[in-house]
This record gives C-alpha cells, structure tokens and sequence, in this order.
C-alpha cells in the first residue's frame, strides 16, 4: 500500500534514499478491523507520524522485519496471532521499541502477558488518551528512538552519508 505524506513517500519507500526532511517516527499499527484501522491511522498521520499497518501478529512481525519502527500500537483480540502471542516476539526482538496494547477489553490488563506492554490504552472514538500516549513514550528519553534503537538525530547522520 503505498500513499503520499506531504512531501515524503509511504512507509515503504527505500529509506537509504530517504531525504533526511521527510523522516518522521513511524508506528506499526497492528488491528484487524479495517474501519478501525483506517480511522486510527488516517488521526496518527495527522498527528505527523508515518504510519505501517498490519492486520495481526503474524503480519506485523512481517512488517517491522522490512522496516523496523519507532513504536507499536497493538490490538489483542485479531485472527492467526493475537497480540498477547506477538508482544513477547516484538519484545525479545526490539528491546527498546514500545509497544502499546490497544484493545476494547479492558479485563486483560489483569493479564500478566500484557504487563510486558508499555501502555494499556481502551479504545474509545476519543483517540486522545491514545495520542497523548503515543507522543510520551516517543518523548520518553527526550529524543525519538528508532527500532533499532538509535536515535532520529543519529538515524538521520546515518542516512546523509549513506550513498
């Protein structure tokens, strides 16, 4: 899938080649329902982030071997691997990537599984809570951490003497 973002490519484009300009944090936005995803994805790019999806764990484990991210936002209830099987995945191949859960069951905060997460966030239209969530964890060390864990600053040095 692939759609313009301002100036910059989709999420998919060869980020050797990137210009430095259009780097941006990119999330993964794990959720199998499609009028979900589209809602939430279409408010995380107007918030100024790039924005990769998938539609279940398998996917998304898929996804961030391509292009690693800065973050993960996690449904759990989702067809072939649920988020409580792939947030252990992600954690033990991205230590430093957040992650998310992002569900509209609130009882499965009490399920140890999930306190591997960084946040616990109920949906709700109001995608507020998520947001404001989304920005401090990508804050939470003052500078935006990549999947690989280096920083914007030191990604985009990495990317200008790339050829």
């Amino acid at each position: 899938m692939e759609r313009r973002i301002g100036k910059c490519e989709s999420a998919w484009l060869n980020l050797s080649y990137a210009s430095t300009e259009c780097f941006m944090s990119r999330i993964l936005l794990v959720e199998n329902e499609e009028n979900q995803r589209l809602f939430y994805e279409q408010e995380l790019i107007e918030e100024g982030y790039v924005v990769l999806w998938a539609r279940n764990g398998k996917e998304a484990l898929k996804r961030l071997e391509e292009l690693p991210c800065d973050l993960v936002v996690l449904d759990i209830v989702m067809p072939e691997m649920d988020g409580i099987e792939v947030l252990p995945k992600i954690g033990s191949r991205y230590k430093k990537m957040p992650v998310i859960l992002h569900t509209a069951y609130a009882h499965y905060q009490n399920d140890f599984m999930t306190w591997l997460a960084d946040a616990y966030v109920v949906k709700s239209s109001d995608l507020s809570v998520l947001k404001q969530t989304v920005k401090e964890l990508l804050t939470k060390r003052g500078e935006h951490v990549d999947g690989q864990g280096l920083s914007v600053q030191e990604t985009r040095g990495f990317y200008e003497t790339t050829p």
